[in-house]
């Protein structure tokens, strides 16, 4: 079970309390979280990723065990921790300005 926490902005769309759980098979990575979650709630969709290229939007991260994980490859395998389920993959809403 792969959990994954929203920002509030995000988890109210979603209209989700807490963190989403999600079942997935084979190799686990940003991808592979990101379709799941955007099939489950479709409302989702073009607000963490470009709808287009897939590409994550400038003013979201991706973090997981403690690191940044924005610039890796979406296809690259996340964490034992997280595959696990023993510790989220966070989506989280970047902040700009001075």
């Amino acid at each position: 079970m792969i959990r994954v926490v929203l920002p509030a902005h995000l988890r109210k769309l979603a209209g989700v309390h807490g963190e989403v759980e999600l079942e997935l098979t084979g190799v686990v990575t940003q991808r592979a979280v990101l379709d799941s979650l955007e099939a489950r709630f479709p409302v989702l969709r073009g607000t963490i990723r470009d709808q287009n290229t897939l590409r994550r939007r400038p003013f979201v991260r991706f973090f997981a065990c403690e690191e940044d994980l924005s610039h890796d490859a979406p296809d690259t395998p996340l964490p034992a921790e997280v595959v696990l389920g023993k510790e989220p993959f966070l989506v989280i809403g970047a902040m700009a300005g001075g």
